[in-house]
């Protein structure tokens, strides 16, 4: 899991989960929905976690946590990736 800040109108901004979601076969959740996964991440983040860290920008599923040859996570990607996204979704309004 890594986890970005994303632009927030009410905040400035907000804390994002990325997470990568294990298959069944190696102990992750078979028959539970990506919903239902969601909510139970962030009740467990808001009833763990300070109020401040909530994730209120939401939690998205990816397949591979992009990483340096150190094993660093690259954060960088990330913020890329959601502000491509964030501008994609603007366009179509």
């Amino acid at each position: 899991m890594a986890v970005i800040p994303v632009p927030d109108d009410a905040s400035g901004e907000v804390p994002k989960a990325f997470v990568v979601k294990k298959p069944p076969s190696a102990g992750g959740y078979a028959n539970t929905s990506d919903e239902e996964l969601v909510k139970d991440i962030k009740a467990y983040v808001e009833k763990h976690k300070a109020r401040y860290k909530s994730l209120k920008g939401g939690v998205e599923f990816i397949d591979v946590i992009p990483k340096s040859p150190s094993g660093k996570i690259l954060r960088r990607l990330l913020r890329d990736r959601e502000r491509e996204a964030r501008r994609k979704a603007a366009a179509k309004l």
